[in-house]
C-alpha cells in the first residue's frame, strides 16, 4: 500500500461486484482501450472468484483519450449499459469491452450492447447526444483528485494499491492481507 487516498468514496452509484460489507472494498481506475487495464482484467478474473465475499469490487472510467481515442465512447457505451439494464448488464458489457478491444468501433459497442441485453437504438441514442459524457468525466474527475495519473490504478481500503496486480496469486495474497475497509454506502 502506499499514502495515496481515494478521494471519493464508494457510493450508490458506483458500479459493483461483491457484498457491501466485504472485508475488501478494491476500487479500479481503468479505460477500455488500455493493455495494462485488460491484463488487469484477466488477473481479476481469476482474484475475484477466488477472493469470493472478503472483497467487494468497484470500477470507474479514467478514459486516457489522447493515447486511447476509443476509450471514452466505450466508457459512454457502458454507462448507457448500466443506465439501461442495470449492474448485471454493466457487468456484462464490461466484460466484452476488455475481451474486445481491438473491436471498440461505435458499432461493435453497439453490438456488445445488444449481448449485454440492451437496445441498441436507445445506446446508439445516448452516444450520439453525449448522455453519458458527465458520468464519465466525474470517474475521471474523481481519479484525477485521488492521484490516478495512469490505467489501471487500484486502491484497497481507500488506501492506493502499489503492488503487484499483475500476477493474479500475488494479487489474491495482498488483498487477503489488507486491514478490513469501510467504504461502502
Amino acid at each position: 500500500m502506499s499514502t495515496g487516498i481515494l478521494r471519493v468514496p464508494v457510493g450508490p452509484d458506483d458500479h459493483y461486484a461483491g457484498p457491501a460489507d466485504a472485508r475488501v472494498v478494491l476500487v479500479e481506475y481503468g479505460d477500455y482501450e488500455c493493455p495494462h487495464c485488460a491484463r488487469a482484467h484477466a488477473a481479476l478474473q481469476v482474484v475475484l472468484p477466488d477472493l469470493g465475499d472478503d472483497v467487494r469490487f468497484i470500477f470507474r472510467n479514467f478514459p486516457l483519450t489522447e493515447v486511447h481515442p476509443h476509450a471514452q465512447p466505450a466508457a459512454e457505451a457502458a454507462e448507457s449499459v448500466a443506465a439501461h439494464g442495470g449492474n448485471d448488464a454493466f457487468w456484462e458489457m464490461h466484460d466484452l469491452l476488455f475481451e474486445n478491444q481491438d473491436a471498440l468501433d461505435p458499432d461493435d459497442l453497439l453490438e456488445y450492447a445488444s449481448a449485454a441485453g440492451v437496445d441498441q437504438t436507445v445506446v446508439a441514442d445516448d452516444l450520439s447526444k453525449g448522455v453519458m459524457t458527465a458520468r464519465v468525466r466525474a470517474d475521471f474527475k474523481g481519479g484525477v483528485r485521488s492521484g490516478v495519473n495512469g490505467t489501471p490504478t487500484f486502491f484497497v481500503n481507500g488506501h492506493r494499491f502499489d503492488g503487484n496486480w499483475a500476477d493474479a496469486a500475488a494479487f489474491a495474497t495482498a488483498l487477503r492481507a489488507a486491514p478490513r475497509g469501510s467504504l461502502s454506502t
